[in-house]
């Protein structure tokens, strides 16, 4: 049966609005990522001196640490429209044909998950990107002719978690590329703080440390963490989000005390119990946990890998003595091998 886990499970539309409404909209607004903010601020205030678009940016990193979120940043603080769609939507080249010629000069197109575009859409967004131009192709056969319509300035910008599958030639397009790391515990407190305000949830600092610590380095994880735990105090406590709060519904919720969700035990008892301790291929053990490789690759394993639970090597993923010890397994004997099962 497939495992749901709290921290990357899909948002239903009314969840994923409040998550929307968390979002900062200004640059003061923005906790975290402090050398991206000052290199950013600096494209923008040196684009509005000359009077001219920010020049294309590409935003790579885990999911939810603000890529969408500064992509929005940089219009609003260029006065400019943001329009945002993703690399699966852009099927076919008339698709990015009818979203690129709605643009108005300055305006942001917003593309997330860039690495998925297909490779017809790709090629025609070259010429848009560097002479911001388009080359619509009219009719078939003989009677083909080619159709070249002039597009204002605007800014890409582009969000992908697998910078290494954005082709070199649309990556080299790119005036600025940006990597955005998981944040600290207390800018993640300070994020947590911030969102109680919006939500008017009553909440304590050593709530705000408890909550932050457990959110993987990620505000996305941070903001979900926090309405779970305010909807528990709300209908099991005083409505007061303190730590011990906090503590008993992460604990209900099955977040632990490293951040883990029931995803991520599943993971590492899989590696484990399945497979010897590992090395494991990526898709056996995604069909072991019944997740999508590309979820267990993208949501799960950063982390896993950035905590030291995993190691990735030529034959597999194999779990470390930290994930042992973690899941309360003691580990095998020095000396035994372990096993090769490669998806």
């Amino acid at each position: 049966m497939r495992e749901e886990g709290l921290l990357t499970a899909a948002l239903d539309p009314q969840e994923a609005a409040i998550e929307a409404g968390l979002r900062p909209r200004r640059m003061g607004e923005f906790v975290g990522q402090s050398a991206l903010k000052e290199r950013l601020s600096i494209l923008i205030e040196a684009a509005m001196g000359r009077g001219e678009p920010v020049d294309h940016v590409l935003f790579s990193g885990p999911p939810g640490l603000g890529k969408t979120s500064l992509a929005g940043i940089v219009a609003a603080e260029m006065g400019a429209q943001m329009r945002a769609t993703s690399g699966p939507a852009l099927d076919r080249p008339g698709d990015l044909a009818a979203v690129i010629t709605n643009l108005d000069r300055g305006d942001v197109l917003f593309i997330d998950e860039i690495h998925r575009l297909p490779r017809q859409v790709e090629e025609v967004l070259y010429p848009a990107m560097e002479d911001f131009s388009l080359d619509i192709v009219v009719g078939k056969g003989p009677a083909a002719r080619s159709i070249k319509i002039e597009l204002p300035r605007f800014t890409l910008i582009g969000a992908t978690t697998r910078v290494g599958r954005v082709a070199p030639p649309l990556r080299d397009r790119f005036g600025y590329v940006a990597r955005l790391d998981y944040y600290e515990a207390e800018d993640l407190a300070a994020i947590v703080r911030r969102s109680a305000g919006i939500l008017e949830c009553e909440l304590t600092s050593d709530g705000a440390e408890l909550i932050s610590a457990r959110s993987r380095g990620t505000p996305r994880i941070a903001n979900r963490l926090l309405r779970r735990v305010r909807d528990y105090a709300d209908v099991r406590a005083d409505g007061v989000v303190d730590a011990e709060t906090a503590a008993r519904a992460l604990e209900v919720f099955e977040v632990d005390e490293r951040g883990l969700d029931k995803v991520d035990r599943a993971i590492l008892s899989a590696v484990i119990d399945k497979f010897g301790g590992g090395p494991v291929g990526l898709s056996t053990l995604a069909i072991a946990v019944g997740e999508e490789p590309e979820t267990v690759e993208d949501a799960y394993e950063p982390f896993l890998l950035q905590q030291g639970f995993l190691r990735r090597t030529p034959r597999g993923r194999v779990a470390t003595p930290r994930a042992y010890a973690h899941l309360g397994v003691a580990p095998p004997d020095a000396g035994a091998g372990q096993g090769s099962l490669l998806g």
